[in-house]
This record gives C-alpha cells, structure tokens and sequence, in this order.
C-alpha cells in the first residue's frame, strides 16, 4: 500500500522509533521482573572492583538479552554483568539490568532497568524503568523523549538560585581538582540533591531538576540517559568537555544552566 507524504516524512524523522518501542517494552518488562525477585528474595555477591551484583541483577541481563535477541538477532551486546554478542550489523545494545544496584539492595526506590541502542558510534534510543516510581522513560534520536507515554522536556530555569543540582559521586571528589571548590559553588544553587543517579539523570529530563553531575560512571550508566536527556532538550558532556558514555563520567544540564557549569569545570563556553 502507498504511503502519504507525512508517512514518509516520520520515517524520515524517526527511523529508530520501532527500537524505542522494543526498548521501552523490554524495560517495563525488565523492572516487573526486579520487583517480582525483590519481593521473593535475592542472592548477593561481591564483584572484583567491589561492587555488588545480586540474582536479579543477573536474572534481568538474562531476561533483556533474550528479548533483545528475538527482536534485532543481528545486533550486538554490551551488558554490565557479562553479556556480549558481536554484531552484524554495526549496532549493539548497551545494557544495565539494574542501576543502583546498592539501592535496589537496600529497598530504596531509586534503581532502574536501563537499555540503549549504539549505532555508527551515537547513541541513538533507549530507555530507562524507574519501575519502583512508576516512572518509564524511553527516547529515540529525532522521536523526542517521553516518560509513560508523555512528551517530556528539560526545565526552562534560567538562574542557580531557581535551580535544583543532583550531585552522584560526592565520595570521588578528592579525585577532582576542583574539590576544593565544589561547596562554594553549590551555594549559589537553589537546592542540591543526590537521588541515586538514574533518577537525578530522568529529572532534569523532566524538569524537575535542572543539573545533574556524576563523577564515575560506565557506559551501561550512561547510554540510556544520555539519548533521554537529549531529546528531552538538555545538554550531555563529560568534565572534560567531551561528549561521549565511554568518558568516565558526566554532566546532563538545562541548557541556560550549561555555561554555569562549563566555567566551574574550565571549558569552553557554549554560544
């Protein structure tokens, strides 16, 4: 059947709209399993960098691998706790089963079940469960980002003293060199919050945050949110002005907050 001029536009503007639907699936169902395994009780170990991994995470990398591979056989893998598959078709998926592992752990709200979609070096969909919040986010490039259906944006504050920062990390700082500097400059901010890192990320997703810093993170930690909070309008860079989930680390901002913490951090200024 012909398709009319505006259908063909939309596949034009948003060719990764089926993955973010897939994606977003995946992720609900993901985050009904972690409930799901909370509640009957989990296992937990101790990974060699220290940090832990329980049963569930492992049950959702199983359960995400799974669905992914019936629905994009052709793409790779990359998860936290071990999944891998080589790619035919230049894309792979990037998956945290769980992130907040430490939270979900300790019964606390604040984890999600993330998933991203990497092709030709761009993070291109994705999304993110907040399955304890009853929050579920999801994003392709050109589709817009969106929070359990909704079209969600970036918050439009335009000074630090209307501004909410979430800060994750604050345990790495002596690593920075900006340390010493850090509690001045959060001063001129409104209020500073750290909620667990997804959570503080889909804030300023939404709006209800407006800067979100995190001093260490792995690429599972950042693929989904980076895709989230750029269509969502927000601005996402490394501290070293980079812009990349392999960085080690990062910055989602409303854009008129962007410069604020570009100066703080020495680089360069966005026009």
């Amino acid at each position: 059947m012909p398709t009319t001029d505006g259908q063909q536009l939309k596949t034009v503007l948003m060719p990764f709209e089926k993955e973010m639907e897939v994606a977003r699936r995946i992720a609900e169902q993901a985050g009904r399993l972690a409930v799901e395994n909370y509640a009957r009780g989990f296992e937990t170990e101790t990974k060699a960098d220290d940090s832990p991994v329980t049963s569930a995470d492992r049950a959702n990398e199983k359960l995400i691998s799974r669905l992914l591979e019936e629905a994009f056989p052709d793409d790779g893998l990359l998860g936290e706790e071990g999944a891998t598959r080589e790619a035919r078709s230049g894309r792979r998926w990037i998956i945290d089963p769980i992130d907040g592992t430490r939270n979900y752990m300790r019964g606390m709200p604040t984890w999600g079940a993330m998933l991203a979609l990497e092709a030709e070096g761009n993070i291109v969909a994705g999304a993110c469960n907040l399955a304890a919040l009853g929050e579920l986010y999801s994003a392709a490039a050109g589709a817009g980002a969106y929070m359990n259906g909704r079209r969600i944006h970036c918050s439009t504050a335009r000074s630090t003293h209307q501004a909410i920062l979430c800060f994750s990390g604050f345990d790495k700082i002596l690593k920075r060199g900006f340390g010493d500097r850090l509690l001045p400059w959060l001063e001129h901010y409104w209020s500073v919050r750290s909620m667990g890192g997804c959570p503080d990320a889909m804030y300023v997703s939404s709006g209800r945050a407006d800067v979100w810093m995190s001093m260490e993170a792995k690429p599972w930690d950042l693929a989904p949110l980076k895709i989230i909070a750029e269509e969502a309008g927000a601005s996402f860079f490394n501290l070293n002005g980079k812009t990349s989930v392999y960085g080690g680390d990062c910055v989602i901002s409303s854009p008129a907050l962007e410069n604020d913490v570009r100066r703080f951090l020495g680089l360069e200024l966005r026009n």
